[in-house]
């Protein structure tokens, strides 16, 4: 697991960068995605094999940011055909996806100035979780882990449930955006 590479290995690169304001509609060339009624939208991305689809949701002045990602996370998983679930591993899957937005948004709310948006990525192999924040600081696994006590287990457990995950930072620009990636649901 990295926390140092943009991205992380493979043929797809970094994600095409989200727009300044508010949720994001579907670039130049983009193929238009519906409206979610909480606020984001969904695009396919153009040339991607399977169609990449892209959702982003926008905290500006938003409260309960924990349960509001959860929620939008579920309204993406729904939409790409993840939830309902078939599966019992299907279903653990989906679980994933969620703990690992809980955790990343909690830890822009915990240790930067809150989160200020979060994209989700999914195509055939891979969903990707990005959520953004202004903080300076570098997210790590505590070492050592100490699972008996509370607090301290967020990126540990993003580490454990993840293929990888990493923090990117625009060049003179506040913040940084710390990325997720969780392996598609077993068919």
């Amino acid at each position: 697991m990295s926390t140092t590479r943009p991205y992380s290995p493979g043929d797809r690169g970094p994600e095409p960068s989200p727009e300044p304001s508010g949720a994001s509609g579907p670039s130049q060339g983009d193929a238009r995605g519906a409206g979610t009624s909480d606020g984001g939208t969904a695009a396919v991305a153009p040339g991607s094999p399977g169609g990449r689809q892209v959702r982003r949701l926008s905290f500006d002045d938003a409260s309960g940011v924990v349960p509001l990602a959860r929620d939008f996370a579920r309204q993406a998983l729904y939409a790409w055909g993840w939830l309902p679930a078939a599966t019992a591993d299907r279903r653990a899957a989906a679980e994933d996806v969620l703990l690992v937005v809980s955790e990343l948004v909690t830890n822009a709310c915990l240790h930067a100035e809150g989160p200020d948006a979060m994209v989700l990525g999914c195509d055939n192999k891979v969903i990707r979780v990005e959520v953004s924040d202004r903080g300076t600081g570098q997210p790590a696994p505590r070492t050592p882990h100490r699972a008996g006590r509370p607090g301290g287990h967020g990126m540990f457990i993003v580490q454990r449930l993840c293929l990888d995950w990493g923090v990117t930072r625009a060049q003179g620009v506040a913040g940084k955006t710390v990325w997720a990636e969780l392996g598609a649901a077993p068919a």
